[in-house]
C-alpha cells in the first residue's frame, strides 16, 4: 500500500504587523531574535525573524505580498517558543522592558509532551508563549 504524502517540518510562517520596523526591534530586544532583509527573484525586500533554523517572514497590513492569508491581521497570532534559558531569567529580562508576564508560570502541554510557560503580548497584542521542556 502506497504511503500519503506528509509535512515533516515547519520551515517559516507569515506574521502580519502594523509596522515592520517596531517589530524587529521587538522580537530581537525582547527574544533574542535576528532581524533579517533578503531579496526575493522579483528584486523585492523583506523581513524576516530568524532564530534556530526557522524564521517569521513580516507582511505590514496594507503592504502583504501575494499569495496571502485570506484575512491579514495584525494581532491574531498566537505563538509559542521553546527556550533553555529559565523562565525566572526570562522573568526578570522581561520586566528590564517593561513587559508584563499575562499569565504563568504555568504547566502547558507542548508538541512534544510537558512544558512550563509564560505568557507575554508584543505590541500588534500578538500571545507570545516563552516555554521549557518540562522533565
Amino acid at each position: 500500500m502506497e504511503q500519503s504524502p506528509r509535512v515533516n517540518a515547519l520551515d517559516h510562517l507569515v506574521l502580519t504587523v502594523a509596522n515592520i520596523s517596531d517589530t524587529c526591534r521587538f522580537y530581537q530586544d525582547v527574544l533574542g531574535m535576528q532581524a533579517t532583509g533578503f531579496t526575493v527573484a522579483d528584486g523585492t525586500k523583506r523581513w524576516a525573524l530568524k532564530f534556530g533554523n526557522q524564521k517569521i517572514n513580516l507582511h505590514e497590513v496594507g503592504s502583504e505580498f501575494d499569495p496571502k492569508s485570506a484575512k491579514p491581521t495584525a494581532g491574531s497570532a498566537d505563538l509559542c517558543f521553546l527556550t533553555t534559558t529559565p523562565l525566572s531569567d526570562w522573568i526578570a529580562h522581561l520586566l528590564i522592558h517593561d513587559i508584563a508576564v499575562e499569565e504563568g508560570p504555568v504547566v502547558r502541554t507542548g508538541a512534544t509532551g510537558p512544558i512550563q510557560s509564560i505568557y507575554i503580548r508584543d505590541h500588534d497584542q500578538n500571545l507570545i508563549e516563552i516555554s521549557v521542556l518540562k522533565t
